[in-house]
């Protein structure tokens, strides 16, 4: 659970005893019947019995999280542990220090939510207390309208301590360890042991189980997707003035932030606003830098829902409409790898075909234009090669949905070296990237980064780019691009 804020005495005035009698008089009546269930809750119960029946008899404890202190007395926005959104269908801010627990029982597994309901106008959190006062952060949901929305049956997070508590000692008790440090202090103080190898099993579980998406997942992704195509858009829209005003990556992130807080949650992640040399660091965030006519702008952004399902798309646009010679045969050789990575992402494949299959096109190119100091295939030698990394130093993919790098804690062998299967989601996102200060790149090239990332779904025959409304081909880029910054 969050820390309380330190009261700061130097801030608040003290409330007098006619404020407090005067404070609860005068409001109208709770309105709970605009409260309806959430989209994602409808299907969560599978979700759920299909985790408890890996844990038989067993209490499953997975928390929401607290809110973090930014600064002082000022909070970050809160998001929840994505494995309790994933269970609860509880998205965007909702709710800190909520916890999931699923109680063994006769017919599998009983599911709380416990949490943090509105306290009444009379209560001095109503008015006084800036984390969850009412008056301050806005109305809470009571008990019963959180169970309108979740389908959960649930439970103050005052009674959160007695019902973990309960047969204890006959009873083994699992953690979601890095979601809450004050829920897995509880636990583990309650369990007399700190049983991160126990913990780590429920959270390799309930990583596994994002794997492959329901419908329900494949359709917030592909909704995510066609958002952040228009939010690219947008960006492109704007990029005569992100050029005009100087500082202009911090233009291109505004913009394309502004689109995804308008439809959805937030960016995914934090947005990559790349432009020039920029676009050669793998993950600039800082976005300070110029955006400059004749150059190109590596931008890597997503639109989350309200749900949490995040895109995950890169395209690498010219500032002014129009590749140059150089940053079109980057681009082309980067498009090529893509493609054959993303004719390698089909059912029964392994994870790491589509990665081989991109790669072997880069080096290629790199052997081509003479920066490789071996061939092609020997730089290809897991033993003895990886010359070519010097250029792409990054995977091609990674799995995706609710987490931008989803299901990041599976085990090996059902990632790095598992096979798709329909229902998966993933990225395809080769690169090349040709520092301004490498000197063993011909000096034309230097200063360039192409990166184009496409979010790929597993299908029974195939596959399907979520993402594919953005262009790809460079002729089909600069003809996408035309009318936008023309203002038509």
């Amino acid at each position: 659970m969050s820390e309380p804020q330190q009261k700061l005495p130097n801030r608040q005035t003290p409330f007098s005893e006619a404020f407090k009698a005067f404070i609860p008089t005068g409001w109208a009546d709770y309105d709970s019947s605009a409260v309806t269930e959430l989209p994602a809750a409808a299907h969560t119960a599978p979700r759920r019995e299909r985790l408890a029946e890996q844990f038989a008899g067993e209490r499953l404890v997975i928390p929401a999280g607290g809110l973090k202190v930014r600064s002082n007395d000022t909070d970050f926005s809160f998001r929840p542990h994505s494995a309790f959104a994933w269970l609860t269908g509880l998205g965007a801010d909702r709710e800190p220090d909520a916890v999931l627990v699923l109680e063994p029982s006769d017919d599998g597994h009983e599911a709380t939510l416990y949490f943090k309901p509105r306290a009444p106008r009379d209560a001095e959190e109503f008015y006084a207390d800036a984390r969850y006062g009412e008056m301050w952060v806005g109305q809470r949901e009571s008990l019963e309208e959180m169970t309108t929305m979740t389908g959960l049956p649930t439970a103050p997070i005052d009674e959160l301590r007695t019902a973990l508590e309960k047969n204890a000692d006959a009873v083994r008790v699992r953690v979601l360890r890095d979601a809450d440090p004050d829920i897995t202090a509880l636990v583990d103080e309650i369990r007399h042991s700190a049983d991160s190898d126990t913990d780590t099993e429920l959270q390799v579980a309930l990583s596994e189980a994002r794997l492959i998406k329901d419908d329900f997942e494949v359709e917030q992704m592909r909704e995510a997707c066609e958002q952040t195509a228009q939010g690219f858009a947008a960006v492109v829209a704007d990029l005569p003035e992100a050029v005009r005003r100087g500082r202009g990556e911090r233009w291109v992130e505004g913009i394309f932030g502004l689109h995804a807080r308008h439809v959805g949650n937030d960016a995914g992640y934090s947005t990559i606003a790349a432009a020039g040399d920029h676009a050669n660091t793998l993950h600039w965030i800082r976005n300070d830098g110029e955006v400059r006519d004749g150059d190109l702008l590596l931008i890597d952004a997503g639109v989350e829902l309200d749900s949490l399902y995040t895109a995950d798309v890169t395209r690498t646009l010219p500032i002014n409409g129009h590749f140059t010679e150089a940053q079109r045969k980057v681009y082309d050789a980067v498009l090529e790898a893509q493609e054959a990575g993303i004719a390698a992402a089909v059912p029964g494949a392994k994870f790491a075909d589509v990665h081989n299959a991109a790669i072997a096109v880069i080096a290629r190119h790199l052997a081509e234009w003479g920066l490789l100091p071996v061939s092609a295939e020997e730089s290809l030698d897991k033993t003895t090669g990886g010359q070519h990394r010097r250029w792409m130093v990054h995977g091609t993919s990674h799995h995706l949905g609710i987490d931008v790098h989803d299901c990041a804690q599976a085990r090996n062998e059902n990632y790095r070296e598992g096979t798709l299967a329909p229902g998966m989601i993933i990225t395809v996102e080769p690169g090349i990237y040709l520092r301004a200060n490498d000197l063993l790149v011909p000096e034309e090239l230097r200063g360039i980064g192409v990166r184009i990332e496409d979010d790929i779904l597993i299908t029974d025959d195939g596959n399907e780019n979520l993402s594919a409304a953005l262009p790809r081909r460079a002729d089909e880029v600069e003809a996408w691009m035309a009318p936008l910054l023309a203002g038509d």
